[in-house]
């Protein structure tokens, strides 16, 4: 098959790899002249790992990222809000914290040698002819026709209503703001560690090992806050708010930014709650957060990036049906689980980023005591996992 694929994030270049290794002829259009990635650290859950491992990747990312055995959350007067165990799934399971950058680099790296040809500068904008799609990037170039157009250009996806014109993906009301920093002692290690005051303020720490540039012993460090507050943040005084703010809430963080003189290597992030219905028309087909973004609370996206990539070149390869019928019964399987991560998603995220009191109380009175029930608390490890799912995961992705 000659497949198109928009987007080098991590779901388009994990799907360019493994259709391109499956011996299709992939071209791979990216927006911006020099692919970069966005962001800082992230959390590759069991079903991550399992996807990589399906990419011949997964040593090569343990080896870069830090091994995270456990999610810790306390308020700030101490009390244990979150305390989830990999464990606790299955003996010896962890997650691994990596830099962005570091996941995309190692993707990348792997493009060229799998045979995927890369345009650069190529930012697409109009789709003709979905059932044989042709791709238009601003320049008046042309791409394709192509057997099967692939969309991968994030949550913000420009191309998302083209598609499926009723699509919907609101800003999330919270986003933040991510740096790295070295933990040279590793007082960090192990663990993704968040402190709550209230649902006003929410901050973590996250091991991520190796830094872009070589750097070992390297976390990534959020603060949560609306994302209408962002400009006046960064603009804000750097010192008194690590020295009158992050510090009397957490002392061990703000020691990490002892030697910042500024708000230099600090990125936002902002989050999408995406809506779409049926993810594709005819041959075009979303993945990733094109499709299902959600806010990061539960930490799934580049895990269901990764996963969409998998199943759907290996779905493609064993189904013999016209393509927009076979990517439709992909979709409905991976629904089974994406669909899962949305509703909880949207269930969970305003008990830890909202204004006043309500949820918060919700939060202390009932979600905390509730989740460490023993019929409750599997749920929420499977939730941290990624591997709840209606039925089972297939042998491409099983963790």
């Amino acid at each position: 098959m000659r497949i198109g694929v928009v987007g080098c994030g991590v779901g388009g270049m994990a799907a360019a790899l493994a259709l391109a290794r499956r011996g299709h002829a992939v071209t791979l259009l990216e927006a911006f002249a020099q692919p970069r990635p966005l962001g800082s650290g992230l959390l590759l859950q069991p079903t991550g790992l399992a996807a990589l491992r399906a990419l011949r990747l997964e040593e090569a990312i343990r080896a870069a990222g830090a091994r995270v055995e456990r999610l810790e959350g306390k308020d700030t007067r101490g009390r244990q809000v979150m305390d989830l165990n990999y464990g606790d799934w299955r003996p010896g399971a962890h997650g691994v914290g990596i830099h962005r950058a570091v996941l995309f680099d190692t993707l990348h790296d792997q493009l060229a040698p799998a045979g995927v040809e890369i345009v650069t500068d190529a930012r697409i904008v109009r789709v003709e002819d979905p059932a044989r799609p042709v791709l238009h990037d601003q320049h008046g170039r042309i791409f394709g026709p192509f057997d099967l157009a692939i969309v991968g250009d994030g949550s913000a996806s420009t191309l998302r209503t083209a598609i499926r014109p009723g699509a919907r993906a609101p800003v999330y009301p919270w986003g933040a703001v991510w740096t790295n920093a070295t933990d040279p002692d590793g007082r960090f290690a192990g663990a993704l560690r968040q402190v709550y005051h209230r649902a006003e303020v929410m901050t973590g720490v996250l091991p991520v090992g190796r830094g872009p540039d070589g750097e070992t012993g390297q976390v990534s460090l959020f603060w949560s806050l609306p994302v209408g507050q962002m400009d006046a943040f960064l603009a804000s005084d750097f010192a008194a708010w690590r020295d009158t703010r992050l510090a009397p809430l957490w002392p061990e963080a703000a020691a990490l930014l002892a030697d910042r003189a500024g708000w230099q290597g600090f990125s936002r992030a902002v989050y999408r709650d995406v809506s779409v219905g049926r993810w594709n028309r005819q041959a075009c087909v979303l993945i990733g957060d094109a499709a299902h973004g959600t806010s990061p609370q539960l930490g799934q996206g580049a895990n269901l990036a990764l996963v969409d990539a998998v199943e759907l070149a290996a779905r493609l390869d064993r189904d013999l049906r016209p393509t927009a019928v076979t990517v439709r019964a992909w979709q409905a399987d991976r629904r089974r689980h994406t669909g899962l991560y949305q509703l909880a998603s949207k269930a969970l995220t305003p008990l830890f980023q909202a204004h006043g009191a309500f949820w918060p109380l919700m939060r202390d009175w009932f979600f905390t005591p509730m989740s460490r029930w023993p019929g409750l608390k599997p749920l929420g490890v499977l939730l941290l996992t990624g591997t709840l799912r209606l039925g089972r995961f297939p042998p491409e992705t099983r963790p």
